[in-house]
């Protein structure tokens, strides 16, 4: 039975040599590679050596060498055939059937390979000449020296329809049109795939060149042109520079997925040689098993606009039902309208290293992406956000992950959203000293208030209300104006100014028999139990001045915070159903003016602590 190169080197760069050998040889680490004692002859100090990048073992003793394959038939007796079924069953792969038709597919992929290398020749001989000057030009605004130029093998091809098809005068058109050479128009006619444009190889794992993405130097639609698909060239089943990154990536344990050609080849440039990227489509179930290959996790980096959040939220689908124990994702965020080719130039490699430092695990990219606003949303909305965060975790395939993914996102939804606020703890009061009610931290409770849904500005302007109630006298207007969501906060504060409008004189003490008489007393003493802002005026040792100023301020805050809210929750809720730019701008402003409001109201806080 006759197999072909390609399923060959799948299954060997699908099981690492280390595996196998050392079901039969104790291997430790050396350096890059791992070294035993040979089992192909008999010696005491270890002198065979395994080399998975290179997918081979040799011994400096006695000579021998070869792959994952040879050892099965030279140390274990195999047969080839049972060898190869064997690795095939533990690479989960299917062994071709000897059949023509299989035969005739790689011997035409072959000669289509010798096509595709030849043209690589000569688009990188015209990139060197007179018509190459306007891409040498590109290259180097772009901070690509000729070298790596060179080693990526980049071209150009000639801005003629049938400069290429002459050169290729020998070979029929049928057969350049099927290594995607060519085009042909509906009238019949011949014509150059790749005109006027910066020219990327795409090499299969064995560095073979398979296809082309071209870039376009002029105003041309589309800016990059791939291949077109055919027995060679498959773009969701290839990784740009994977044939390069792979050594790269095993040797120190990750992989870098990046957007674009040029993303690649400025991380080579700053000396990041482990970066891959698919060819102008989001990652496909193919191109994500190719990168499990090297490494565990992959990185995923993308852009930090609304684009590179949909790119990776499609990443993220398409991984989940292939999660495996321990296969999975990371998700690094570029910094807004910056590519890694931007980043590097500006700031070295160790920029773009930050950038990888701060990668979220997927579990915590889906999460994120799906409860964002969560806090402000209504329990329609947070209901289907946890359907959603359901709905993932059931696609996901593999039993063992798909549980502990599901109990993950019900501990983090009922800890975000169904959690009952706890006391703060007792402080003992020193001996002879006057007993002063505990501060709690400003920041911390404002987290924890936000987290339970509560505005903890509303909740401190209620507690003012009802520690001093003359506020409700000076701030009547404003106070009228104030819309309060909760219906018992909304009863409690129309009691409110009905009893001080009826008794300007009313005390904080009188207020509260009022509100136990009316119903409210409970409702009252929750309000104030809730407060952890040390506002002035919730305390009343405060100078009545300062807590009137700082009652205003506040004022004004919460009715401008309760708008924001709303306005955010909406935002939120259009740009988790249409992922546009425009929504995320619009959700991000939001966002930043309530950070804003918040940053001056812990500003006013932390003012007044030492009065």
């Amino acid at each position: 039975m006759s197999l072909s190169p390609a399923f060959l080197d799948e299954l060997r760069a699908r099981v690492p040599v280390s595996g196998v050998v050392g079901r039969r040889v104790k291997l430790t680490r050396a350096g890059r590679e791992m070294k035993g004692c040979c089992p192909f002859h008999n010696e005491k100090t270890p002198s065979f050596y395994v080399n998975d990048d290179k997918g081979f073992y040799h011994c400096f003793g006695c000579g021998v060498h070869g792959d994952v394959i040879r050892f099965l038939t030279d140390n274990m007796g195999l047969p080839f055939m049972e060898a190869v079924k064997q690795l095939a069953a533990e690479a989960g792969l299917e062994v071709p059937a000897a059949s023509p038709e299989a035969r005739e597919k790689a011997r035409v992929a072959d000669s289509l390979a010798e096509l595709t290398e030849r043209a690589g020749k000569w688009f990188q001989a015209q990139l060197a000449g007179d018509a190459g000057a306007a891409a040498r030009a590109y290259l180097d605004r772009r901070g690509v020296p000729p070298d790596l130029a060179r080693r990526f093998g980049l071209g150009f091809a000639l801005d003629g329809r049938t400069a290429l098809r002459s050169h290729f005068n020998d070979v029929e058109a049928d057969k350049l049109l099927e290594a995607g050479l060519i085009g042909k128009s509906e009238q019949g006619e011949i014509f150059d795939r790749f005109r006027g444009r910066l020219m990327f190889p795409i090499r299969d794992r064995r560095g073979r060149v398979v296809g082309f993405g071209g870039r376009a130097l002029g105003d041309v639609q589309p800016k990059y042109l791939n291949s077109a698909d055919g027995p060679l060239f498959d773009k969701g089943r290839l990784l740009y520079n994977l044939d390069l990154a792979g050594p790269a990536a095993r040797q120190k344990g990750r992989l870098i997925v990046v957007e674009g050609y040029m993303d690649v080849i400025g991380l080579a440039n700053a000396g990041i040689a482990e970066a891959v990227a698919p060819l102008g489509t989001a990652m496909t179930e193919a191109q994500l098993t190719l990168a499990w290959r090297l490494v565990n996790e992959p990185l995923l980096c993308f852009d930090g606009d609304a684009a590179g959040l949909r790119a990776a939220t499609r990443a993220a689908g398409r991984a989940l039902p292939l999660l495996q124990p321990g296969k999975s994702l990371r998700i690094a965020t570029l910094p807004a309208g910056q590519d890694p080719d931007d980043l590097c130039r500006a700031g070295g490699a160790a920029a773009f290293e930050a950038v990888l430092n701060a990668a979220v695990p997927l579990i915590d990219h889906i999460w994120a992406s799906e409860s964002a606003g969560l806090e402000l949303a209504t329990p329609e909305r947070r209901a289907q956000a946890r359907t959603r965060l359901r709905e993932a975790a059931a696609s996901i395939a593999d039993p063992d992950v798909r549980s502990l993914y599901q109990a993950e996102f019900n501990r983090r939804f009922e800890a975000a959203f169904l959690s009952r606020p706890t006391r703060p703890a007792w402080q003992p009061r020193r001996p002879g000293g006057k007993w002063q009610p505990p501060v709690p931290g400003a920041s911390a409770a404002l987290k924890a208030l936000v987290s339970r849904g509560r505005d903890p500005l509303l909740t401190a302007v209620l507690t003012g209300l009802l520690v001093r109630p003359g506020l409700a006298d000076s701030h009547a207007d404003a106070l009228a104006g104030l819309q309060l969501d909760d219906p018992d906060e909304a009863a409690l504060l129309d009691e409110v100014l009905a009893a001080t409008a009826s008794d300007q004189g009313l005390e904080s003490a009188g207020l509260a028999a009022h509100l136990t008489r009316v119903g409210l007393g409970e409702m009252a003493r929750r309000v104030q139990t809730a407060n952890n802002l040390a506002f002035s005026f919730t305390q009343a040792t405060a100078a009545a001045d300062i807590a009137d100023t700082d009652f205003g301020l506040a004022l004004r805050q919460a009715t401008a915070r309760s708008a924001l809210l709303v306005g955010l929750a909406d935002a939120t809720a259009r740009f988790q159903d249409s992922l546009s730019e425009a929504d995320f701008e619009a959700q991000q402003a939001l966002r930043q003016d309530m950070e804003s409001l918040d940053a001056a109201m812990m500003k006013l806080v932390e003012s007044r602590r030492e009065d």
